[in-house]
């Protein structure tokens, strides 16, 4: 797979050094964290809003038709070929070595390769526009609307991946932070749109279009932003060369967003088909706060990988491998102490949000955490394997997952419904936590030896914890939310002592606690313009 990173870098000549922030790698990856963080809150708060009004301005069952559709919709995103994910991993690839006018024209290629998708991604579009309403279940006289809700998406869809082309920039050139206050606002944003169309009692049709109007938006603001603050950014003519090394790298990784879809989207779908629109609508519900954590950790993982791409660029494979072992320590902690939280808190949380009803039980609960932990290390690997712009192998290893976790859920679901759902995502998705570690120790160089104590230790460590949470969380009932906030804060910190403390080893816990100081530090320097 060396050709993958050859071929790009073949395509230009040998570029002069970009003039570039002085800034350590820490240093801006503990601000991207930070605008990361502050664009989950906003999303956070949002959501904590939206959701009861969509709930009971479209029901149980819209409600449920409405999350199939944003998961359908999902699968089209690999149509459009990924250019802009692919720009993303070439910038920051050669952040510190590419001259702007190649930058440039990698820009320009990005542009080409999703023109050259754009055919495909509308007969897709059309094809899944049409079988909405069957894939949907509803009754014939919804068949329109969800027809006309699932165009829209669409569009919105189209609008979102050129917007994305100015984000990946401002992304690849380590300036993500940049976005702080801005990608907040535009979620503030989207969430009065859907409330309006709400209380409009614009239906389905309605809450889609505020979807297309917020891509419109965020599209324009993200175009001027990166303007801004990345001096060489727009287009020039690329090489050949330059859009078929894009081209290829943005198949492979259209094929790893689909598998990534059917990985985490499918679940959804095939409990609405199997089951109910209804029943999708409990799952999603009491898989809400564990579906949180592991976004807020994809999105502070995702501010590390700019910078970690330019180490592995220039080479410095011992360096990477160290910080993916802070990554991983890191993603351990955040993983144990949020899942035995939740799992203690979530039945409370549910009946004071949405109402008891939608909670939809003791095993659902724990096997949603579990779930949840197994992405997180999932996807935490799988960034590192794109950022040495490897994606092939994870790839073939995600399709493989993939296969198996549709035929575990379709065959389970029907015999033990959101329990068997659930036991077929694990269970597919293990060849990924196996299969994941090795390749990420072959990319980058370091063949070490699995490590069974640790793992061991924080393995017992995890399990203990959830076990008394998940106990205690059938019983454990807040009256108001006043009582379920100080008990959540209070759970966190007394979890995270805990489990910093018995599950990682002494090397483990002092390597944590330079990564956290370095991160604190780093906040506090300013970066200027790139030029």
């Amino acid at each position: 797979m060396a050709t993958e990173a050859a071929g790009l870098s073949r395509s230009a000549p040998p570029p002069e050094p970009a003039a570039t922030s002085s800034r350590p790698l820490t240093a801006a990856a503990s601000l991207n964290a930070l605008q990361s963080l502050l664009d989950y809150v906003a999303k956070l708060a949002v959501g904590l809003v939206i959701v009861p009004i969509l709930l009971s301005g479209l029901g149980r069952t819209l409600f449920g038709v409405w999350e199939m559709l944003h998961k359908l919709v999902g699968y089209l995103a690999a149509a459009d070929g990924r250019p802009t994910q692919a720009l993303r991993l070439v910038i920051a690839h050669g952040r510190t070595t590419a001259d702007p006018e190649s930058q440039r024209r990698q820009v320009a290629s990005a542009m080409v390769v999703w023109l050259l998708f754009l055919p495909l991604f509308a007969t897709v579009g059309g094809v899944v526009i049409w079988l909405a309403p069957h894939i949907t279940r509803v009754p014939v006289d919804l068949h329109s609307t969800v027809r006309a809700a699932c165009g829209l998406l669409v569009g919105g869809l189209v609008f979102g991946t050129l917007a994305s082309i100015p984000e990946s920039v401002l992304r690849g050139m380590n300036l993500g932070y940049r976005r702080m206050g801005l990608q907040a606002g535009l979620s503030v944003c989207g969430g009065i749109l859907t409330a309006a169309a709400v209380y409009a009692g614009l239906g389905l049709a309605g809450v889609a279009a505020a979807q297309v109007a917020l891509g419109v938006l965020t599209g324009a603001c993200f175009w001027l932003l990166v303007r801004k603050y990345v001096g060489w950014f727009g287009l020039a003519r690329p090489r050949a060369t330059e859009v078929r090394a894009l081209f290829g790298m943005s198949l492979w990784l259209a094929g790893g967003d689909l598998i990534a879809k059917l990985l985490l989207a499918s679940d959804v779908l095939i409990l609405g088909m199997v089951v109910s629109a209804a029943a999708v609508t409990s799952y999603v519900l009491t898989g809400y706060a564990a579906r949180l954590a592991v976004n807020l950790h994809v999105l502070s993982t995702d501010g590390v990988m700019p910078g970690l791409a330019g180490v592995i660029g220039e080479g410095r494979y011992d360096r990477a491998a160290e910080v993916r072992e802070e990554l991983l320590a890191l993603t351990w902690i955040f993983a144990t102490v949020a899942g035995a939280t939740i799992l203690l808190w979530n039945r409370s949380f549910l009946h004071l949000w949405v109402g008891g009803e939608n909670y939809a039980g003791f095993w659902p609960n724990v096997l949603i955490v579990v779930i949840a932990i197994q992405t997180s290390f999932i996807r935490a690997d799988a960034y590192i394997l794109d950022a040495a712009l490897r994606p092939r192998s994870r790839v073939q290893v995600g399709a493989c997952a993939a296969a198996v976790t549709l035929l575990c859920c379709f065959a389970l679901t029907r015999e033990y419904g959101v329990i068997g759902l659930c036991l077929g995502v694990l269970a597919g998705r293990a060849i990924q936590t196996v299969a994941y570690p090795l390749l990420v120790r072959a990319s980058l160089r370091q063949p070490r030896a699995w490590r069974p104590r640790s793992v061991l230790r924080a393995g017992i460590v995890t399990v203990l914890l959830y076990i008394g949470a998940a106990w205690l969380g059938e019983d454990v009932l807040a009256a108001n939310w006043l009582s379920w906030t100080a008990g959540v804060a209070l759970t966190a910190a007394a979890l995270l002592g805990l489990a910093f403390m018995t599950g990682l080893s002494g090397t483990s816990r002092e390597a944590v606690v330079r990564r956290v100081k370095a991160l604190r530090a780093g906040r506090r320097g300013r970066t200027g313009r790139v030029s």
